[in-house]
């Protein structure tokens, strides 16, 4: 597994209005889509291509074109949502699919209780998006998921992650069906007691949506 922290002043800045507090639901969606953007400049750097010529007003060009099957972004609800425009943006011709998942705040276990997804992802490179990778339970199902299904390999895209959550996902895919990269803004000092990442941001979902 490899682990990318994206190391760019925008990303930083970005990072730091969402953790504040006082940053109102509507300024922190906003925020979270253009820092997704940002990540996932990073995170498709080695999406498929194919070489492919054009024809400009004055010539023929050499150029390349994302290759087919298309890729296919996961957001994992709820909080995923709110990182989905901010990916599809550069990347609009891909395929969208939705898992939902909540953690049992007991157990800190990941349960399923939606999934749209095709059945077959054999040849599909996945982009999941999960805000906050904290123990790394939820996440994990889901990319385990997506291997059941074939895919080739999957990127993760989070808003922040925890040691913890990282050191859980490399003991999982140690000897995965293929590879699994997660792409991040900022890696953090610890989980607490109550499973949340130390220092944070909080609930995403809730600062997103709201409480419900």
């Amino acid at each position: 597994m490899k682990t990318l922290v994206v190391d760019h002043p925008l990303v930083a800045h970005k990072l730091t209005a969402l953790r504040d507090e006082r940053t109102d639901s509507p300024t922190f969606r906003r925020l979270a889509d253009e820092l997704v953007t940002l990540l996932a400049y990073e995170a498709t750097r080695d999406v498929r291509v194919t070489d492919v010529t054009v024809t400009t007003p004055v010539a023929p060009a050499h150029g390349v074109r994302l290759t087919r099957p298309a890729p296919l972004v996961v957001p994992i609800l709820r909080a995923g949502l709110g990182m989905l425009d901010g990916m599809t943006r550069l990347l609009p011709t891909a395929e969208v699919g939705f898992l939902g998942m909540v953690r049992d705040e007991g157990t800190l276990k990941a349960e399923t209780y939606a999934t749209r997804l095709p059945e077959d992802l054999s040849g599909r490179q996945c982009f999941v998006l999960d805000p906050m990778l904290a123990t790394g339970g939820t996440l994990a199902a889901a990319i385990r998921l997506l291997f059941e299904r074939g895919a080739e390999d999957v990127t993760a895209i989070c808003l922040l992650a925890a040691p913890e959550g990282l050191a859980y996902l490399e003991g999982v895919f140690t000897d995965s069906a293929g590879p699994v990269r997660v792409v991040t803004a900022a890696l953090d000092e610890r989980l607490n007691e109550h499973g949340y990442i130390v220092p944070g941001l909080g609930d995403a979902g809730d600062r997103l949506y709201g409480v419900v």
